[in-house]
């Protein structure tokens, strides 16, 4: 009997179905997928099939008249990758300890605005909960440092609210960090201590809208979002974020990432740190 290889099959993007998928994303989302169009194949195929479609005409129907956000949901969680751990990229985590946090106590009222961005499954946002807890320790008490930690992705911010993780998520944690903030579930995995979870806001939010705020952040991190951003993208997002930091605030990116030196107003630090200061044309 032949073996019925059907839903193993890579449904193909013609040329002009790819052209205005990756227009229709970049300008939504700022993501360019100009060079993913094996990966979109790839990832998407499978749902197609699920969804009976033989083309991506007729998905793509379906996507772009999508009001209710849930389909176009489904489809960035497919295209995006949401890789995260604690402790990632941990020399942030340290400067903020060491430099970031000692600088903003002496400057800043019992009052720190924190914006965690492209927070993926909320472990990098309560990662900082964690660092502010134990840089603040029993002043803590004194300040708000309420974290907001935004992602276009309603699947991983349903994890991230959970705040449940593998024991593999949480192994570049220091030992007592897991023990203080941590409880062991039955099934081995770990959930984020009710203390710490009370610390983060989690709201859906798209990058490529206005940012709007009562008061700009003193923290923003934004690490490993605009690499799926082109150049004039990134650009205008790092502009947005300069306008939302905070005089004396810091901007922290992701290693693969870079900001544009000569035309960014922000003070470069150390590799995937900045910082707005007067002398470079603030507010």
């Amino acid at each position: 009997m032949p073996i019925d290889l059907s839903q193993d099959r890579i449904i193909k993007l013609t040329d002009q179905e790819f052209k205005d998928l990756v227009g229709f994303v970049y300008s939504h989302y700022g993501i360019d997928l100009s060079k993913k169009r094996q990966l979109i194949e790839g990832r998407l195929s499978h749902t197609l099939r699920g969804k009976g479609f033989s083309t991506f005409s007729e998905y793509m129907r379906i996507l772009f008249q999508d009001k209710s956000g849930e389909e176009l949901h489904g489809f960035l969680n497919k295209i995006t990758t949401n890789h995260s751990y604690f402790a990632r990229e941990n020399e942030h985590f340290e400067f903020l300890m060491k430099v970031a946090l000692p600088q903003l106590e002496k400057t800043r009222r019992g009052d720190l605005r924190i914006w965690s961005a492209g927070c993926s499954a909320g472990q990098e946002a309560y990662n900082i909960a964690m660092v502010m807890d134990q840089y603040f320790g029993p002043r803590k008490p004194q300040w708000d440092t309420t974290i907001l930690a935004t992602d276009i992705s309603t699947n991983v911010l349903t994890k991230a609210r959970q705040g449940i993780y593998s024991m593999d998520s949480i192994k570049g944690l220091p030992d007592a960090w897991k023990t203080k903030y941590f409880n062991r579930l039955p099934d081995g995995n770990f959930q984020v201590c009710e203390k710490i979870r009370k610390e983060v806001v989690f709201r859906i939010f798209n990058l490529m809208d206005p940012f709007v705020y009562k008061k700009p952040f003193d923290i923003i991190f934004c690490r490993n979002v605009m690499i799926y951003f082109d150049a004039p993208t990134t650009n205008k997002t790092v502009e947005k974020f300069y306008d939302a930091t905070a005089m004396g605030g810091y901007l922290f990116i992701g290693h693969s990432e870079s900001v544009d030196k000569a035309n960014s107003k922000y003070t470069y630090l150390m590799p995937a740190i900045y910082q707005k200061q007067p002398n470079k044309g603030g507010r």
